[in-house]
């Protein structure tokens, strides 16, 4: 079948278009068929998604399902997918359909929270197949606005605030980018990214108000890049926008923003900054694996002093983005294969652990760790399955959490042993700040009256748990399913990363002479 990835990365924003035409009014019968009409467009992405799963050939580590058409401005519309970005657009369309069916007792603006939502996820999934800067460069800027919209009205209290903190942050790191992308078309002559990741970006040693810079243009592209990337994850010390935003996003809009929307910084690195800019991230390699073993013990100490718990958890979403950068920074097959499955694992353990938050939110109306204690007396479904995610948080063996936080400590220790140990003792941290939640929430005796008649989880939400727990022990039992996939892909790209190691030398040895 033809046009499989145009397909699925539009399917959302024609159920939104639909919502926005054709369905009228507020009242209660409006607001069902707004539900099960997002529920069967995300559903349908999902499903067609398979398709481009099952017809992925992983041993082909070019681009497959590629599609191009004529754009505007003489651009071209051109989408493809190899094996690293293949399991973030199934990622995108596997988590979807959950987030609606947690939206499902939403009372506000349905319509416009949907919409939302789904325009979301055409731009999530057009981030991770787009082949054309400009094409890359809207959509990753474009996500910004619903996700903007769903926190600024349906978040809480201090949402406008936490909105326009967390636009600003991301956007003006990314206008740096744009900058980058500007000077590569100027030298490269093609928004192509296929063609880029093939050409030679100039890496003479150049000078700069008195000051040599080692790999020249590709190490100052490289810094934009990464400006709007680490940004995105976010890395320390950018990454304050973070729990502002989780705190105030209603609970769908924080599993989205977990799950999907930090990785686009990750598979950035990926995509741009190693493969065509490799001199340039090179010089900074040591650097970034220092400040992202910073990242995983400070913001693991954060975490441990926090009461709100979907701050704690935001806080926790750096620190394992720490892992990623390392693993990606490490540029061999363990770090980045375990980078690779940290970010899927994430997206699984961390939206569900928003989404725990979230079930007794529903009922209290708080997020205070103070305000609950001996949950396990009245609510023994949920006391299992947050102990099940707290476990895979902490990276548990047998769970997906613990396969990718073991492959990048592996990189790492290949690379430097000291940094490794050091990015080691963020496990023990994350027990304690994990278990610590777990302990003060759940366990203990019953003893707040407001607790004492709260009830157990719904069948709805059990059954949204369900798939989080599956892929979250499958994974962790069978990683090949993921690794099979990356393997080839990741190999490729490290073998061309290596090749200009040379040219590294190189321009270090004329800077020095």
């Amino acid at each position: 079948m033809e046009n499989l990835l145009s397909i699925v990365t539009f399917i959302p924003l024609f159920g939104a278009v639909i919502l926005a035409l054709f369905l009228r009014g507020d009242d209660e019968f409006a607001q069902r068929n707004t539900k099960w009409l997002a529920l069967a467009a995300t559903t349908i992405t999902f499903l067609v998604s398979l398709a481009i799963l099952m017809g992925f050939d992983a041993s082909n580590t070019g681009f497959q399902f590629v599609e191009e058409a004529d754009w505007i401005m003489g651009f071209t519309y051109k989408v493809g997918v190899d094996g690293i970005s293949v399991l973030f657009v199934m990622l995108t369309t596997f988590l979807m359909p959950l987030v609606v069916l947690s939206c499902w007792n939403v009372k506000t603006r349905v319509k416009e929270y949907m919409i939302a939502f789904l325009i979301l996820e055409t731009l999530m999934i057009g981030v991770f197949v787009a082949l054309d800067l400009i094409l890359f460069y809207v959509f990753f800027e474009a996500g910004l606005i619903p996700m903007f919209l769903i926190i600024g009205i349906w978040g809480g209290k201090d949402r406008i605030y936490a909105a326009f903190k967390f636009f600003l942050y991301t956007f003006i790191g990314s206008v740096l980018m744009l900058v980058a992308m500007i000077a590569m078309y100027m030298d490269a002559g093609t928004t192509d990214i296929v063609d880029l990741l093939t050409h030679e970006f100039n890496s003479e040693t150049i000078s700069i108000l008195g000051f040599s810079i080692i790999g020249g243009a590709q190490t100052l592209v490289f810094l934009a890049f990464f400006a709007s990337f680490a940004v995105k994850m976010p890395m320390w010390p950018v990454h304050t926008w973070l729990p502002d935003a989780h705190v105030q996003a209603p609970t769908a809009g924080s599993v989205v923003l977990a799950a999907i929307l930090l990785k686009m910084g990750g598979y950035g690195f990926l995509r741009f900054s190693l493969p065509m800019f490799p001199v340039g991230a090179e010089q900074l390699a040591c650097f970034i694996l220092i400040i992202s073993a910073i990242a995983i013990v400070f913001t693991s100490l954060i975490a441990l002093v926090q009461n709100d718990m979907k701050k704690l958890i935001a806080y926790s979403s750096v620190a394992h983005m720490g892992y990623v950068t390392m693993g990606i920074f490490a540029v061999n097959q363990q770090g980045i294969d375990g980078a690779i499955f940290q970010m899927i694992s994430h997206g699984f353990i961390s939206g569900a652990l928003f989404l725990c938050v979230g079930v007794i939110y529903d009922r209290m109306h708080t997020r205070e760790i103070d305000a609950y204690g001996g949950l396990v007396n009245r609510m023994p479904a949920y006391a299992l399955i947050f102990m099940f995610f707290t476990m895979a948080n902490v990276g548990l063996p047998g769970t997906s959490g613990f396969i990718g936080e073991f492959l990048v400590i592996m990189g790492i220790f290949q690379v430097n042993t000291w940094i490794a140990l050091f990015a080691a003792s963020g496990v023990i941290f994350s027990a304690a700040y994990a278990l610590w939640l777990y302990r003060r929430v759940v366990m203990g005796d019953l003893i707040k009256e407001s607790l004492k008649t709260i009830k157990d989880m719904t069948s709805l939400e059990k059954a949204i748990f369900a798939p989080l727990v599956f892929m979250t022990l499958l994974l962790g039992v069978y990683p090949s399913l993921v690794t099979d996939i990356i393997g080839p892909s990741v190999e490729a790209l490290i073998t061309n990363y290596n090749a200009a190691l040379p040219a590294v030398v190189e321009a270090a040895t004329t800077a020095t002479h």
